[in-house]
């Protein structure tokens, strides 16, 4: 046991340095020109504003010594300055991160509370109505582009329908509880703020849902497929054999023997929930990392892309390595 973990942590370094590498050259070496960007056509047209400009930014040194400079950085805590809000890009992630963190969260628990469900029934009653349902939800949820969702969402229950809040965290008149953790549905409960509670909660309704939705089908996928297997085993069949019931045998004897392949997926679609939030947090005007993101790119921002990226790349490397070690709690074999 304490080889295996010792493996999964030195595996977890090594991948954590490697990102930080990728990270740098995706980072500084993107089409486009940030001198334009930044200082637009005028200011650009005059070499020695362009030279101060780059001077500041360090883009006048060699590749290699900027990649010094950014690792250095990084031992001590330091993401480097954006460019586009001259502020500390650390502190723009601490403030953009709570809101994709309770959006992410939200939708995970969506996605487990509706996926694994719906794999199990379509398991159990195996080419029934039911399965064909469970499949047909899967592979909308997996097929559907997260845009023409969101629009789709948006134009049904806040356009027409008009039952559904608009996009934000809270209707604009409406104030936000207290800051402590950034999180609007604990930071209401902290306060006893009922009314930003039940504001911020449907706020994340229709969001949650959009972001869910391919998790949701590759969850479904899974469970079934993973419990299909486990219900061919003997021990299955023993288990049969001896009369105990098949609810009994289903939760049991199959499910645990089928979570496996499902926490793998489950930890790598959280992670993929945290970074992949960029097109429904733009669609339902939602300030968090995908949107941060989105502007950083857009106005060719290098040190928060490097920042965000590297954050969401080691947020990515801990899910994957708690989904690791989890293995030698579902598995004895792996303790072993």
């Amino acid at each position: 046991m304490i080889r295996y973990v010792a493996s999964r942590l030195l595996g977890a370094a090594v991948m954590a340095v490697l990102a930080t590498l990728v990270v740098f050259l995706i980072a500084n070496t993107v089409p486009g020109d940030p001198v334009l960007a930044q200082l637009g056509d005028i200011a650009a047209s005059n070499p020695e504003t362009v030279r101060e400009w780059r001077a500041k930014w360090g883009l006048d040194l060699p590749l290699w010594e900027r990649y010094g400079l950014f690792l250095r950085g990084l031992l001590n805590g330091d993401l480097g300055t954006s460019i586009a809000s001259q502020r500390p890009v650390l502190e723009d992630i601490l403030q953009y991160a709570p809101a994709t963190i309770e959006l992410a969260t939200i939708a995970f628990i969506l996605a487990l509370a509706a996926g694994i469900p719906l794999g199990i029934a379509a398991a159990v009653w195996r080419d029934s109505w039911v399965d064909a349902a469970a499949r047909m939800v899967s592979l909308i949820g997996v097929s559907s582009p997260t845009f023409w969702l969101a629009f789709v969402m948006l134009a049904l229950f806040y356009g027409g329908l008009q039952i559904a809040p608009g996009p934000g965290r809270l209707d604009p008149i409406a104030f936000p509880p207290p800051d402590v953790t950034g999180l609007f549905l604990v930071d209401s409960i902290l306060a006893g703020d009922w009314e930003a509670f039940h504001d911020a909660a449907a706020h994340l309704v229709l969001p949650s849902i959009v972001l869910a939705a391919a998790t949701i089908g590759l969850i479904t996928r899974t469970t079934r497929a993973a419990m299909l297997e486990a219900m061919g085993q003997d021990y299955v069949r023993v288990s049969r054999s001896k009369g105990l019931p098949e609810r009994f045998i289903v939760l049991r004897h199959i499910l645990p023997n089928a979570l496996i392949p499902v926490v793998t997926l489950g930890g790598l679609a959280f992670a993929n929930l945290l970074a992949g939030a960029v097109m429904t947090e733009t669609v339902f005007s939602w300030p968090g990392l995908g949107r941060y993101t989105f502007r950083s790119a857009a106005a060719l921002d290098f040190p928060a892309i490097m920042g965000i990226t590297l954050v969401v790349s080691v947020s990515t490397l801990l899910v994957n390595l708690l989904v690791d070690l989890s293995y030698a709690l579902l598995d004895p074999r792996v303790r072993r």
